[in-house]
């Protein structure tokens, strides 16, 4: 029954501005209507018509408006009756105590019309009645004296509302509230579905932020002790890694009024508006207390004062920083506001914004390791119809790097290739399918190239297979493919293991395992081509890490050039021009030994290398089984990575 009343009361027409505008025009109609007594204003005739009528005598009176000269014709009670005038009886909607006119006509020049009406009346024995008039229309003389003032009227108030970007929140739909706070609030009036039980991973960070619920839900645990809420929390990780997700459940938990906005909202083409935004938004969480405010991409407006090249239009977001700083922690601060933002470019934030007292809490979210992947796939896995025999944890070694959001963009994927074969449940091949096109691109089967450039190819992709099936560290294969794939004629997946630290053996182990398809050309073919471009610019990015991030080079020494703090516009080198060539030496010396250590175990395995590269033209995709037809076992195989194609 209550349902019922709800829907009646939903169908309820909602008042609209449009309806005032439709009653004036309404009312002026009708003014026009009742002014005119809603007559049809007789039946239109010639003068010579009306003359031969005077002649007749069937003419009562004739009325003469001189303004728009037009005469109106008035019928003897006997000329009506007449079989020539039976249709010039007026009709009119409303009833009327006056005779309405039977005809009308236009007439020229008023003073020959009154001369010549005069000639042909004056042998007249009943002469008709002739009178003047002169029409005014008061209602249509008012209004257009007034339209001119109502369109400025409406057009001003057109441009103030775009100006204020609508009915915005926080009483921002006004040009006077611009100042206002963006901030979209989640009350116990509004249902936020998301809670920690839909984060998953990220346990520290989880337990970082249910702490500061709890103390909301419940401070007198911590107060007894004679703790203190800390003032803010600041969520920091690479993208994809489910930052705002977190805030989202926090939202959800908290039951506690949650102000969320972005760092951009405070940005505003008016001197001043940022500052006056962050005063009104504290202003509105004190009075709401205890609550939270969420800002999201909080580098917007925290980036570091004075490390603008462009220091005079630095001004504006420096004001609005300044008033940030003051409200988190300055006189007057009302501990019971909660802030929580979230950034992936911590290293550009202002000291000031992340010291203690303000965001007394720095929480990393990072990218999940194997055991979160599995545990992230069961969450984007539950609305998906998946095969019965889908192994998440397969699905979950086969995404290593891979954020939240690249694992749900995986599923979504899957889902979507399932869909287009027409399969009734997702299974483990749709799901490798998705990897591949995230990862290397859309296949491009129809791309036309020709024999000679495919052979090349197909050589390129098994020298890599080849290098990595012989080296110890370099990372273990799963597929090599020749089908155009994106921007690349062919690629090779590997299933990289997840280290915490790099040993050197490591990384030159994969930097020829990189230089392995340029190595290839070069045996086979003895000449090399621009295939080998990605290859080139991994192995060159590795080689000077070596060199001068990691210290790892014994001609450079334990230095390092790397500078965490170092200012986004700083261009000078930290080293000399000589130790810029001795670092430039190294780095080429390093890739070169790499390059020839690749070389040489391909010519010792040319013919495995020529079979391989014969089945990957034929079958254009091969396996890791494929490889170990031809080379056997792999020697350096580790009992967790056996059964890894399984």
């Amino acid at each position: 029954m209550a349902n019922d009343k709800k829907n009646i009361k939903d169908k309820k027409p909602k008042f609209s501005p449009y309806w005032i505008y439709g009653i004036l025009i309404a009312v002026f109609l009708g003014f026009q209507l009742f002014n005119n007594g809603g007559y049809q204003d007789g039946n239109m005739t010639t003068p010579s018509d009306f003359f031969k009528f005077l002649e007749d005598g069937d003419v009562e009176k004739v009325d003469i408006v001189k303004n728009t000269r037009v005469a109106r014709v008035y019928l003897t009670t006997d000329a009506e009756t007449k079989e020539a005038h039976k249709n010039s009886k007026p009709t009119t909607l409303i009833p009327s105590a006056t005779k309405l006119p039977n005809y009308k006509f236009e007439f020229g020049d008023l003073q020959n019309f009154e001369n010549r009406l005069n000639e042909a009346t004056k042998d007249l024995a009943v002469k008709p009645i002739v009178t003047f008039d002169t029409e005014t229309n008061d209602w249509g003389n008012l209004l257009m004296g007034i339209l001119p003032f109502i369109l400025l009227i409406g057009v001003w108030i057109f441009i103030m509302r775009r100006m204020s970007g609508g009915a915005g929140a926080g009483g921002g739909g006004q040009i006077f509230n611009i100042g206002k706070s963006k901030a979209k609030l989640f009350d116990q009036n509004t249902e936020v579905k998301t809670t920690f039980k839909d984060v998953a991973g990220l346990e520290g960070a989880k337990e970082e932020v249910q702490e500061i619920v709890d103390f909301l839900k419940f401070p007198e645990k911590y107060t007894t002790l004679g703790g203190k809420i800390p003032k803010g929390a600041l969520l920091v990780g690479p993208p994809g890694t489910g930052k705002t997700l977190l805030a989202r459940a926090v939202a959800g938990e908290a039951k506690v009024p949650f102000f969320s906005l972005s760092g951009s909202d405070f940005v505003e083409m008016f001197v001043g508006v940022g500052a006056s935004r962050v005063r009104d938004l504290f202003k509105q969480a004190k009075e709401k207390s205890p609550s939270i405010i969420f800002i999201d991409e909080i580098d917007a407006i925290g980036r570091a004062r004075g490390k603008n090249a462009m220091s005079g239009s630095n001004d504006e977001r420096e004001n609005t920083l300044n008033q940030l700083l003051t409200e988190m922690d300055g006189f007057g601060t009302n501990t019971n506001v909660i802030v929580i933002a979230a950034t992936n470019r911590a290293d550009i934030l202002d000291k000031a914004l992340m010291r203690a007292g303000r965001f007394d809490r720095q929480i990393f979210v990072d990218l999940p390791d194997v055991r979160e992947r599995k545990e992230i796939f069961e969450v984007h896995l539950r609305p998906l119809k998946k095969a019965k025999d889908l192994d998440t944890d397969f699905l979950s070694k086969q995404t290593p790097g891979f954020s939240g959001a690249d694992i749900a963009n995986v599923c979504n994927e899957a889902a979507l290739i399932a869909a287009r074969n027409g399969k009734k449940a997702v299974d483990k091949q749709d799901f490798l399918d998705a990897v591949d096109r995230i990862i290397g691109g859309l296949e491009k089967k129809n791309k036309i190239i020709t024999p000679s450039e495919k052979k090349a190819v197909a050589y390129h992709e098994a020298g890599h297979a080849t290098v990595s099936w012989m080296l110890e560290h370099a990372a273990p294969l799963v597929k090599v493919t020749i089908v155009p794939r994106g921007r690349s004629l062919g690629a090779a997946w590997y299933l990289p293991e997840e280290r915490l630290i790099v040993r050197p053996e490591q990384m030159l182990d994969e930097m020829c395992a990189a230089l392995g398809g340029r190595a290839a050309e070069k045996v086979i073919f003895d000449k090399i081509s621009t295939g080998a471009l990605s290859d080139l610019e991994k192995v060159t990015k590795q080689a000077r890490a070596m060199v001068t991030i990691y210290g790892l080079s014994s001609k450079i020494g334990n230095l390092t050039y790397y500078d965490s703090g170092q200012s986004e516009y700083g261009f000078t080198k930290p080293y000399s021009e000589q130790t810029a060539e001795l670092i430039d030496k190294e780095i080429s010396d390093i890739i070169e030994k790499q390059y020839q250590r690749a070389i040489k175990l391909l010519e010792d395995n040319k013919d495995k290398l020529t079979e391989l590269a014969e089945v990957l033209l034929e079958k254009e995709v091969i396996f890791k089984d494929n490889l170990e037809k031809i080379f056997g076992k792999r020697a350096f195989e580790k009992e967790e990575r056996e059964n890894l194609d399984k």
